[in-house]
């Protein structure tokens, strides 16, 4: 066969992924504090835009400005419409990796109040200058103690030899958050050039610091330290805590032999030992906890229906400013400069068009939930329906992919508690007589239930359960029970049967 050359013509479709559309796509998936750090980044970095009520355009500025300059947005500024949701099926495996914020953290500003018009330090405290800066009184309230700090200050009063602190400074160092210390003395001493009697004597130093437990090299000695503590380290405790293994598998008998102590004692031994503290140094954790706060609400209407509202409070208010956009547009001299506005004007238009279909996009995907599950919100947990993504996103006409990530990082406030918007969705579980399916979350909860109210002469065993589920129209299988059970933290039949003998309930 000849090989020729040849000109052909053809035509192919294909989605381009603008910088508009990758930053409508990011900010679906986006939870509210990482949408709040962006649209900080965003107005630090672009001047058109502003916080709404920061300068005296309108809102209606604003829109009348966007609509005017329409002709200079970018054909793709209808990526709203049902067309990209069809379009983005054919790249949905490309869009699973999160794309990076280049944008920087907000810096925060200077204080501008002139150094006259401030109180002086001394006024409250007693010591201290004038400053020219404010002074945040709950960040000084507020600031957290480290467990390293915690420790770090009691050492510098127990160890007075300048060699026991580096080697006692060198173990705080190696102190996990949960309180244990890391790593081989041996290796400790080896490195500081110290002799190991000296590493372990500065070790037993540390481990009689607060909190009780701290500097432990397992969870063994950290019991132990702790009973110590509160003197009741006696020989059958002693065995209890070398035993460990045996409490978790609640062999009761085999406790009583080794210790040599009746059911009563060993009971309050075992409570006792619960009352400990196995990660003590939790309580100088050296991260902030987040509260979490909802995006929706859901509340209760007067006619027995449910009201969905947006949190007002966790979206961004930015407006683009028309009128600065005008008066500088007309200044401009360089090509240069043209285009660092006509940017400027385009990323402001397409961020405000992206933060409104956002808000649209959660209150639609929130209310198709909650009229799926509208029996979770009237009765509770026993009347939550199988849901997934699919049935969302046909009900309300967006691709599964849009409601995926609307769902991510979203919490949703109800008469039930807040909930991750991602809860509502559980696997079906078949009826047994071929009616309504049942949720996933619906069976762990009747599971629970049955184990709750079983007494000590009447234990359930995974296949009772199975059973008892069938009865109630439930068509399980017993691994499922069993993986339902050991999912939420639940012991088998057998140690059932012996903690509640143990314990007379």
């Amino acid at each position: 066969m000849a090989l020729s050359q040849r000109l052909e013509f053809r035509q192919t479709q294909a989605l381009v992924m603008t910088p508009q559309l990758m930053q409508a796509i990011k900010l679906l998936q986006l939870s509210s504090l990482d949408l709040a750090a962006y649209v900080e980044g965003e107005l630090e970095r672009n001047p058109l835009l502003e916080r709404a009520g920061e300068d005296d355009a309108t809102p209606a500025e604003t829109a009348s400005g966007a609509a005017a300059n329409d002709e200079e947005a970018p054909a793709t500024s209808d990526w709203i419409d049902a067309d990209l949701e069809t379009s983005r099926q054919s790249i949905e495996q490309g869009l699973g990796t999160e794309l990076e914020n280049v944008f920087p953290d907000d810096a925060g500003e200077k204080n501008s109040t002139p150094p006259d018009t401030q109180p002086a330090l001394s006024e409250w405290s007693g010591v201290g200058q004038a400053s020219t800066q404010d002074y945040n009184l709950e960040a000084f309230a507020s600031a957290e103690v480290t467990l390293a700090d915690h420790l770090a200050e009691q050492m510098t009063l127990a160890i007075s030899n300048p060699a026991g602190r580096m080697i006692g400074q060198y173990l705080i160092d190696m102190v996990d958050e949960a309180g244990y210390l890391t790593g081989d003395l041996e290796t400790v001493a080896d490195k500081l050039g110290a002799r190991l009697s000296d590493v372990e004597l500065v070790l037993a130093v540390l481990q009689t610091f607060d909190p009780a437990g701290v500097c432990a090299r397992n969870l063994t000695e950290c019991l132990a330290i702790q009973l110590k503590d509160r003197d009741r380290y006696d020989p059958a405790m002693q065995v209890l805590v070398a035993h460990l293994d045996l409490v978790a598998k609640r062999d009761l008998a085999g406790l009583r032999r080794l210790c040599g102590v009746g059911d009563e004692d060993l009971a309050d031994m075992i409570a006792e030992i619960r009352m400990l503290n196995p990660k003590p140094g939790l309580s100088f954790g050296s991260t902030m906890v987040q509260p979490i706060v909802p995006d929706v609400f859901v509340r209760a209407a007067p006619d027995g229906t449910w009201q969905v509202e947006l949190n007002s409070d966790t979206l961004p208010k930015v407006l683009l400013n028309q009128r600065y956009y005008t008066r500088v547009s007309k200044t401009t001299r360089s090509d240069k400069e043209k285009a660092y506005i006509a940017d400027c004007f385009q990323t402001a238009t397409w961020l405000v068009r992206a933060l409104d279909q956002r808000a649209k996009t959660i209150l639609k995907v929130s209310g198709e939930i909650v009229r799926q599950q509208d029996g979770f919100f009237a009765q509770g947990v026993q009347h939550l329906r199988p849901l997934n993504l699919k049935t969302v996103a046909d009900a309300i006409g967006m691709h599964e992919s849009t409601v995926s990530r609307v769902t991510a990082n979203k919490y949703m406030a109800t008469n039930r508690g807040i909930f991750e918007l991602k809860y509502f969705f559980t696997s079906a579980i078949a009826a047994a007589d071929g009616g309504e399916a049942h949720s996933a979350e619906a069976v762990r909860h009747r599971i629970r239930q049955l184990i709750d109210d079983e007494s000590a002469g009447d234990v359930l065993s995974d296949d009772t359960i199975v059973d008892k589920l069938r009865d109630a129209g439930i068509e399980i299988a017993r691994r499922t029970v069993a993986k339902y059970r050991e999912a939420m933290r639940i012991p088998s039949s057998v140690q059932r049967r012996r903690e509640k003998h143990a314990t007379g309930t």
